[in-house]
């Protein structure tokens, strides 16, 4: 006959807890025998069903087309297929030269130093501004009353 296992408990406060088979505690009902916890339950459940486990998921496969081609009003990949905002046109597979995709350019990310430096520059331009028009408002303050 199997041995009935009892598993570690203690009560806080009001509140029963008891130890599952990996060592962690959680609370549970006064009239529980035993527990799992979360991460045993999904141990578990990853051997019976290994085709549900994240490794074995189909990952991403590039199909070849620019990103955006669905949103384009009309877009021929390299095959010849015609797509009208994103729905293909079977019609017209192979009448049309396949799209031209223009590449975005790439900013370079600036350093801080040049970010510093590019602020005190505009800085100093807003001030040579100010300093200007103010010139200009005191030498025609003069003219009128000369």
């Amino acid at each position: 006959m199997k041995q009935k296992t009892t598993y570690p408990e203690y009560t806080e406060k009001g509140v029963r807890y008891m130890m599952c088979q990996c060592g962690e505690y959680i609370s549970v009902g006064d009239n529980a025998t035993g527990v799992r916890c979360s991460n045993e339950v999904n141990r578990n459940v990853m051997k019976m069903f290994p085709e549900l486990h994240e490794e074995n998921k189909s990952t991403y496969k590039p199909t070849g087309r620019p990103a955006g081609w669905h949103f384009m009003k009309e877009f021929v990949d390299k095959g010849g297929n015609v797509f009208h905002s994103g729905k293909e046109q079977p019609k017209l597979k192979g009448t049309l030269l396949p799209t031209k995709v223009k590449s975005r350019k790439k900013t370079k990310r600036r350093t801080k130093e040049q970010i510093l430096i590019d602020r005190h520059n505009k800085k100093k331009a807003v001030l040579k501004k100010v300093k200007k028009m103010t010139a200009k408002v005191i030498n025609e303050r003069t003219e009128t009353t000369g």
